[in-house]
């Protein structure tokens, strides 16, 4: 039976009213309870109804990520009824085929497996489109589909262009995307908007060109750079801890703060992208964009609205309050490492030399630590230490805030003087906050020990969390851009993790492998905090 599309203008449904569609019970539907924790938590409407195109849709983050996110928005009724997605890619499949094999990925990637029916009902709206991004009557035959699913599914224009491919490919689409007209926003003729996956550049002048080249066709409101750390519910959570409560953000500059250390650890290898991993590195990987994006969710200034630019307004500042490393610095306040064979887990495992699709000689680092200050009037002085490697002890990211010691030690004939209080914030895994602050131990005498409150988010709140894909996806269907980076935001990230990878073109070849797997990095990276009377938080 073929759904009658909305006229245009029609007020957006909520999610309610999306499913008693879906059921067949509009009129007379007996009445729900909901869960009382969830109110607030969620949106009170779905997307306008659109076309998705994806391009790279055979590619590995298309099968893992994509997908399984927007199955997860269909699942909770968070799609509109009038949605499509066409799938872009070379290989030759027919609907069918390409239907049958997203399905498989779904199986083995979902967060919670979709039912029967759901999952035919989702793969029913996914269009396969062979063709090359090179081949211009490939991009033709494309417009003209598009224009045909506007008719058939009533999707009045809306479109959404998400790419998933390799970043060379990324010129190559925008510039078939412009040819064809398909970046127009016609008064009436529905909305376009483009989403843009990481790596986006490799350098600052890469960065730049990119930036030029997406701005010949598209205006910056339409595109959607897309960083998913930033769609983790912790770190968004972040902006609401600070601003949403009053105890804390009084505290939150120099004259409190000690210093603060970000550190995103993983326990797993290069797996399958050795190729990937020797033209990137650690410092591309993760700390240009991962990395610095946390640190200016740290430092950023109140905005003086919650909307997407006055969010990046204040980012902005952050990142061009770094000053640029010089290679002085660079040998200073950076270590870098690449990990040896080790112990993970229990489990022996090789080192990085040893990886498929790895140079045996390489110089490819696995490990970044870096010191960074930030000067503006609420940081000067404050040391932002991060640091992010593979092959590490456990998978772990964190912001730890260590506050400076009391300015009179007044218990200091206690058997054990309290330690300086430290509030962590756990982005992943077992999202939760942990304050930490010196007690009195019961009984007699004197006797102090230091003690934590702990809060997460898995044992506080009885909800579904979603996947940081499904966050940000959805955000873009609904036209938010809080959550993604900006052209100018991009650019200042990369022109502080340039000079740092520069600085080793001439420099010797490094003394690699410097740590073994299943340790907490190089001598180097304990060397550059200890420096400072200084150590890393054990995690």
């Amino acid at each position: 039976m073929t759904r009658t599309a909305a006229p245009p203008g029609t007020p957006p449904r909520t999610i309610r009213e999306l499913r008693l569609e879906r059921s067949g019970k509009r009129r007379h539907a007996p009445r729900v309870e909901g869960n009382p924790l969830r109110e607030g938590l969620r949106l009170e409407r779905v997307p306008d109804p659109h076309v998705m195109v994806l391009f790279g849709a055979t590619g590995d983050l298309s099968h893992r990520k994509v997908f399984p996110a927007l199955a997860q928005l269909w699942r909770t009724n968070l799609l509109p009824q009038d949605w499509m997605l066409v799938a872009v890619g070379r290989r030759p499949y027919d609907d069918e085929t390409f239907r049958a094999e997203i399905g498989a990925s779904l199986e083995q990637w979902c967060r919670v497996k979709l039912e029967t029916e759901e999952a035919r009902q989702f793969l029913a709206r996914i269009a396969y489109h062979q063709g090359d991004f090179t081949d211009d009557a490939a991009f033709d035959r494309l417009t003209a589909r598009l224009d045909e699913m506007d008719r058939e599914h009533g999707t009045h224009g809306n479109r959404l262009f998400y790419l998933a491919t390799q970043p060379s490919a990324f010129p190559l689409i925008v510039g078939q995307l412009g040819r064809c007209g398909l970046d127009h926003e016609v008064h009436g003729g529905g909305w376009r908007r483009i989403v843009i996956e990481k790596p986006f550049g490799r350098d600052y002048d890469s960065a730049r060109r990119l930036n030029r080249e997406v701005g010949k066709v598209f205006r910056e409101s339409q595109v959607y750079r897309i960083d998913h750390y930033l769609g983790k519910e912790t770190v968004r959570n972040l902006m609401v801890f600070r601003f949403g409560n009053g105890i804390f953000e009084p505290l939150w500059n120099r004259r409190y703060v000690d210093h603060v250390q970000i550190t995103m650890a993983e326990s797993i290898g290069v797996e399958e992208r050795g190729s990937f991993y020797e033209e990137t590195g650690a410092t591309r990987d993760v700390v240009q964009n991962h990395l610095l994006q946390l640190l200016t969710l740290v430092a950023m200034e109140p905005p003086a609205t919650f909307e997407a630019d006055a969010l990046r307004d204040e980012k902005v500042k952050v990142l061009r309050a770094i000053p640029v490393p010089t290679r002085a610095d660079a040998a200073h306040n950076v270590a870098r490492g690449q990990y040896g064979p080790g112990w993970v887990s229990a489990q022996p495992v090789a080192g990085y030399r040893e990886e498929h699709e790895v140079d045996p000689l390489s110089e490819t680092e696995t490990f970044l630590a870096a010191r960074f200050q930030i000067d503006d009037w609420r940081w000067s002085g404050v040391p932002f230490y991060l640091r992010a490697g593979k092959r590490l002890p456990k998978r772990a990211t964190e912001i730890a805030i260590q506050f400076r010691e009391v300015p009179h030690r007044l218990f200091r004939d206690a058997a054990v003087d309290p330690e300086p209080n430290l509030l962590a914030i756990r982005v992943q895994p077992d999202e939760g906050i942990l304050l930490r602050f010196g007690s009195k131990v019961p009984g007699l005498g004197l006797d102090i020990r230091t003690v934590t409150m702990d809060f997460t988010y898995g044992s506080a709140f009885s909800v579904d969390s979603p996947d940081a894909y499904e966050t940000l996806i959805l955000d873009v269907m609904l036209g938010d851009a809080s959550l993604f980076t900006r052209a100018d935001e991009v650019e200042a990230a990369w022109s502080i993790a340039t000079p740092i990878v520069e600085s080793w073109l001439d420099a010797p070849a490094p003394e690699f492998p410097n740590y073994a797997a299943g340790t907490w990095g190089p001598d180097a990276a304990e060397a550059l905090i200890e420096r400072d009377g200084r150590r890393w938080r054990r995690i």
